[in-house]
């Protein structure tokens, strides 16, 4: 049998999280430099976040679609601010068919040029407005330091792009986004963020505005989970995306651009998992519950697998997605530690004793050990599996939430400041001003990760010069 002891992640947090993803079947590393390949079970995870985000996306009238995988070159240099941001990742494909193409092409890195350049046809009057398009898709981007899920240079995701004939419309949506993206990560990942408006600094390359939810990862430093951005009429003006108003005056639209990528995978690794592995939020695992049937004899085997197919069909028929474990010539006990590496909600461990009981052992992956195993009658199995399934799910976002207000300091001076960023989380006034923020991150290597929609009002000194500060943002290292 392999090793299946981690690194732990007080040892190393990213030595531990390589070893996770590649032993848990996740992911595993291309041929090429900074791809990867996402694994069946980390693709199931993948559909599972996929899923709850399209439901969600529908249900505020959007569709989805898709557009080409290259760009012609001249699309990017449009949008000046654009190409100067993503100049220094773009894959440049030069030839094709044998011959050099008359004008290279781009492998998209995100697709609001192409798009625009579709709107710009698709749209002549305030009736075709708004558009609410979204893709799933794959982008790339040439990243130099990569890292399974967190950073690749080919990752997926979905990209929402939208057209609107007045700001006010598009600043809603793109608010609208950041609301959908925090009550995904909060209800269906048990990831508890912050949502807030990033810096000039920070802002998507075309932006007028970018908001983003961030979140606090297990070695206490910031991931930047998902993003909205309100693109003014940048790209607009630079495509030439025009409607006729109810006046019959031509007007530009204001569009906006919205994504959530395989990062977020990632995200729950660290925010849940501990030493022996990962811990899958319920309502995302691909399996919630694993069924370990245990025996020694043939006749104790066909007592106890008739028992537990029983048990597996009532759960399916309840809507629980279950994993049967009738993999041979392994010890109950190998078959726990892997199903507790792979981070399965609940474990059903039925043996002759259950079988003759009618009970069945349950053991929650959230309480190692005793502590998380009860025995439960299989009369009215699902419904027991459904509740233990909603409490494990509660567990884990407050237990994440208990977490980040732990590593969350609201440091008095520039020398609290220091230490604070080290251990996690700095809540500071802010006087806006970019100097400071290039200051901080020059002497800290934290980064200003977001203004947090929710202030807490009043004014205070800027945390860097003491210059008056009329909002505080949170300060971070992060990934």
């Amino acid at each position: 049998m392999p090793d299946m002891k981690l690194t732990t992640r007080a040892e190393d947090f990213s030595e531990w999280y390589n070893q996770l993803v590649l032993r848990a079947e996740l992911a595993d590393y291309a041929p090429v430099r900074g791809c990867m390949i996402v694994r069946p079970y980390g693709w199931a995870l993948w559909e599972n976040i996929t899923a709850a985000l399209d439901k969600r996306f529908k249900a505020t009238g959007h569709v989805n679609a898709a557009f080409p995988l290259l760009i012609p070159r001249s699309f990017i240099d449009k949008e000046k601010s654009h190409v100067a941001g993503f100049s220094p990742e773009l894959a440049v494909v030069t030839h094709g068919g044998g011959e050099k193409l008359e004008e290279p092409l781009v492998i998209r890195p995100t697709s609001e040029t192409i798009i625009g350049h579709a709107y710009a046809k698709w749209i002549q009057s305030y009736r075709d407005l708004p558009i609410l398009i979204n893709q799933w898709n794959s982008v790339v981007r040439w990243e130099l330091r990569t890292r399974l899920f967190l950073r690749t240079l080919e990752f997926f995701w979905q990209e929402g792009h939208t057209a609107h004939a007045t700001a006010e419309e598009a600043e809603a949506e793109t608010r609208q986004m950041l609301d959908i993206y925090t009550d995904f990560a909060v209800r269906e990942a048990a990831v508890p963020v912050i949502p807030g408006r990033k810096s000039a600094a920070e802002r998507f390359a075309g932006a007028d505005q970018t908001y983003s939810i961030e979140a606090m990862m297990g070695d206490c430093k910031a991931l930047q989970a998902g993003t909205s951005h309100n693109l003014g009429q940048n790209f607009a003006k630079a495509f030439e995306i025009r409607y006729l108003d109810k006046g019959g005056v031509l007007q530009h639209c204001w569009t906006t651009s919205w994504g959530m990528s395989t990062r977020f995978v990632g995200a729950i690794i660290m925010v849940h998992g501990d030493d022996q592995g990962l811990i899958l939020p319920p309502r995302l695992a691909p399996f919630q519950l694993v069924i370990v049937p245990i025996y020694k004899t043939d006749d104790e085997r066909a007592a106890v697998m008739e028992n537990a197919q029983r048990l597996r069909r009532e759960l399916v028929d309840a809507g629980i997605r279950v994993k049967m474990d009738e993999r041979e010539g392994m010890s109950p006990g190998f078959k726990f530690n892997d199903w507790e590496m792979r981070g399965v909600p609940l474990r059903l461990e039925l043996g002759p004793k259950d079988v003759a009981k009618a009970s069945v052992v349950l053991a929650r992956r959230d309480r190692p050990g005793k502590e998380g195993k009860s025995f439960v009658p299989q009369q009215g199995i699902a419904a027991a599996v459904a509740q233990m399934l909603e409490e494990i799910q509660k567990a884990l976002y407050d237990r994440a939430l208990e977490f980040r207000r732990a590593n969350t300091a609201e440091p008095a001076d520039y020398e609290e400041f220091k230490k604070a960023v080290e251990k996690g989380f700095a809540f500071s006034w802010w006087c806006g001003g970019t100097e400071c923020e290039e200051k901080i991150k020059e002497e800290t290597k934290a980064t200003m990760r977001c203004i947090p929609l929710e202030q807490p009002g009043g004014s205070g000194k800027c945390i860097y010069c003491g210059q008056p500060a009329a909002e505080k943002a949170i300060f971070a290292k992060a990934y």
